[in-house]
């Protein structure tokens, strides 16, 4: 069954080659579309399109149908083309005549980017909670451990004196400008393209601010001719908030790597967390991290690829956009298995305690020194010249006690300032508005009106 059918027949190579793999994917999009499709109902009957007995029969099968979804009662059966035809097929089979009247004022082309919206705006509510749950626990563990020291490096080199409380703290306060960056994104995925047709709207009277405020968008895609060029931006811009969170779990992830191996021993993590070799006896393997750090990477390289393949399209619909959905719904899924497992591992990391009274580090203690002389009046160049001597010679005799004040140094972590920004990007999110219409749609009575 197809949406598109004249009663004509399709090659049987020519059908699995253009549906491809949109039955795998189309189920994630299952939910959403029968959403899209109620409001969709509730607005035909409001311009005077649909009767309201008749909307409200559609209605109820389509809620009906969305707790089979949800009970996963629900797939898209041999021969069926994807979700849209699915779940217009089965409401003709328990409506008749009144089922086949769903797709008055829509194109196949709206109505899956307005499903896509809907799916994508739902699994960044996700990762944004996810994000902020792990930028949380990070804050955390910055307060508890604050005072154990490690050497910070540059260049692969020992620095300067760095904290645990200042590693943790900057990670947290990277997670949280990855959720304003997030947040923009969000705001533009929240918009509502129902009712662009094809790319030229109807000559249908459609109420689109009325499917808008139903389906719980912030806003409308005004020009429909722009609704279907999201198709393809939509997707690029997820990939590229997705890709920040996650370049910085693979920096995060680098950074464990390399604390938690016997040349630096920094951490540790208990045996259950790690993995053995078949050879080497005392090898307790990060593969944990290792998988996270290349998960994460090739995240980071979906966008590209959704450029690749939309790239120097023209206005309007093009069946290339088909082939996004297998390219970034699998990484959203994996950008949450990482989050999920860095939280559930990064609770139990073990510090070393006293890193740097190990002799190796005795020269990040250098600039401290240089510091010390210039607050005694000497110029900094001279001050500088003075220690390079000191270290050259074998003399430099480090001060191990550190008066760091300064906002975002070792001793004025300032992780009250960084929880509140972090605070305030989650507050901004819509998530309950959403989540009241949503709610509203599948539970309330809608089409309580009068024309």
């Amino acid at each position: 069954m197809k949406l598109w059918d004249k009663g004509g027949t399709t090659d049987s190579l020519t059908e699995r080659f253009t549906v491809g793999r949109d039955a795998e994917f189309d189920m994630l999009l299952a939910p959403f579309d029968a959403l899209g499709s109620i409001a969709h109902a509730v607005m035909l009957a409001e311009v005077g399109l649909l009767s309201q007995n008749e909307a409200a029969l559609i209605v109820n099968e389509l809620r009906n149908i969305y707790g089979e979804i949800a009970d996963r009662r629900f797939f898209i059966e041999k021969g069926v083309e994807d979700i849209h035809s699915q779940i217009e097929l089965e409401l003709t089979r328990r409506l008749g005549d009144t089922g086949k009247k769903i797709h008055s004022g829509r194109s196949r082309n709206d109505q899956i980017i307005t499903d896509i919206a809907l799916f994508l705006r739902h699994k960044l509510s996700v990762t944004a909670h996810e994000t902020y749950e792990l930028a949380q626990i990070l804050l955390q563990l910055s307060d508890k451990y604050r005072d154990a020291l490690l050497p910070g490096y540059t260049h692969f080199q020992v620095a300067m004196p760095s904290s645990f409380g200042l590693w943790f703290g900057a990670y947290s306060e990277s997670f949280t400008d990855d959720l304003i960056i997030l947040r923009g994104i969000f705001s533009v995925i929240n918009k509502n393209p129902l009712g662009s047709g094809a790319g030229y709207g109807s000559s249908f009277p459609l109420d689109r601010l009325r499917t808008t405020k139903l389906l719980g968008f912030a806003a409308l895609d005004i020009n429909s001719i722009y609704a279907q060029m999201k198709r393809g931006k939509l997707e690029k811009i997820t990939a590229d908030a997705i890709a920040n969170i996650a370049a910085t779990l693979a920096k995060m992830s680098m950074d464990i790597t390399l604390y938690v191996s016997q040349n630096f021993a920094f951490v540790s993590f208990p045996d259950d967390l790690t993995t053995g070799s078949s050879i080497m006896p005392h090898k307790k393997n990060p593969d944990i991290f290792e998988l996270i750090r290349a998960k994460c990477n090739k995240i980071q390289s979906v966008g590209n690829t959704i450029s690749s393949v939309s790239r120097n399209l023209p206005s309007g619909y093009h069946r290339d956009m088909q082939i996004i959905k297998e390219i970034l719904f699998p990484a959203l899924d994996e950008l949450s298995d990482c989050l999920n497992m860095m939280c559930r591992t990064i609770t139990h990391i073990q510090i070393r305690a006293n890193i740097l009274a190990d002799e190796r580090y005795r020269h990040a203690f250098s600039v401290e020194e240089v510091n010390r002389l210039v607050g005694q009046g000497v110029p900094f160049r001279d001050a500088y010249s003075i220690v390079a001597k000191s270290i050259e010679s074998g003399s430099f005799a480090p001060d191990f006690n550190l008066n760091h004040t300064h906002e975002g140094s070792i001793g004025n972590l300032c992780n009250g300032d960084i929880g509140q920004d972090l605070d305030n990007t989650m507050d901004s999110f819509p998530f309950a508005a959403v989540k009241k219409a949503l709610d509203s749609l599948l539970h309330d009575d809608l089409l309580m009106f009068s024309r």
